[in-house]
């Protein structure tokens, strides 16, 4: 059996610390995370990938001194922890934002409830074939890439063990939630515009001709239009979707308005 020298301790067990304070933070973002944190992936995958993630980025992070007590131990955890769970909440509300207006394209062109069950969450069809997309791109596009600078570049933002502000988290949460919102509706724009033209056109014609069912006449023809522009437009809504995440992860203080 080996021995180590006895100099060596202190520095491996400074370097552990470092490790598990770096883990706090990434594994509570990766739970989360677009792709990486989705509910369908095992415990013990994102377990392996929050590791991964803690091995790339710790080289980066100015080591921290170990905490030798325990009350300044248990405020770095739990402000590790707070910031991880931010972070990955802000990336979560652009997946969030990918549903929604999956949900409010599919409400306007009446394709709501067309295999709305057959999924694991209760979203549209249409919701869910934009969510997926999304991911697959951005996977695609070096997500794994942006969120390791994403996570390197939050220590200049909210160094360890610094503990933010509640008046400055509500303040950005705020403003991540409006973006999230008008990214959402931005997206489903086309599909509100079609609704809104086809039922003008739809209440002309009904006070032209009042005998004729015009639902019947109109109801195909919406559908044919949603189903249309998804084909149409979903490579620019997944393209304007994946340049306003990676926008973000390159400076996520920026105000979105």
């Amino acid at each position: 059996m080996i021995a180590l020298p006895p100099e060596l301790l202190p520095q491996l067990g400074d370097s552990l610390w470092h490790l598990f304070a770096v883990f706090l933070r990434v594994s509570a973002m990766v739970s989360l995370l677009p792709a990486f944190g989705e509910r369908s992936i095992p415990t013990r995958v994102k377990f392996g990938i929050a590791a991964a993630f803690t091995l790339i980025v710790s080289p980066a992070v100015p080591v921290t001194v170990a905490q030798s007590e325990l009350l300044p131990m248990v405020g770095l955890v739990l402000t590790e922890v707070l910031i991880g769970v931010a972070l990955g909440l802000s990336l979560r509300l652009f997946v969030l934002a990918l549903q929604t207006a999956g949900s409010i394209a599919a409400q306007a062109t009446s394709l709501s409830q067309i295999l709305g069950p057959a999924v694991a969450e209760p979203v549209p069809a249409m919701g869910h074939l934009l969510t997926l997309a999304g991911l697959t791109l951005a996977v695609l596009m070096g997500l794994h890439i942006r969120v390791a600078q994403f996570v390197v570049h939050s220590y200049t933002m909210f160094p360890m063990g610094t503990t933010p502000l509640a008046t400055d988290m509500s303040q950005w949460g705020v403003q991540q939630i409006a973006r999230s919102f008008g990214l959402a509706f931005g997206l489903a724009m086309p599909f509100v515009i079609a609704s809104l033209i086809y039922n003008l056109a739809l209440g002309v014609i009904n006070r032209a001709m009042p005998q004729l069912m015009v639902a019947f006449v109109g109801a195909p023809a919406i559908t044919f239009a949603g189903l249309f522009l998804l084909f149409a437009g979903a490579p620019l809504i997944l393209s304007a979707w994946s340049d306003a995440l990676f926008a973000f992860m390159l400076n996520p203080l920026e105000d979105p308005r």
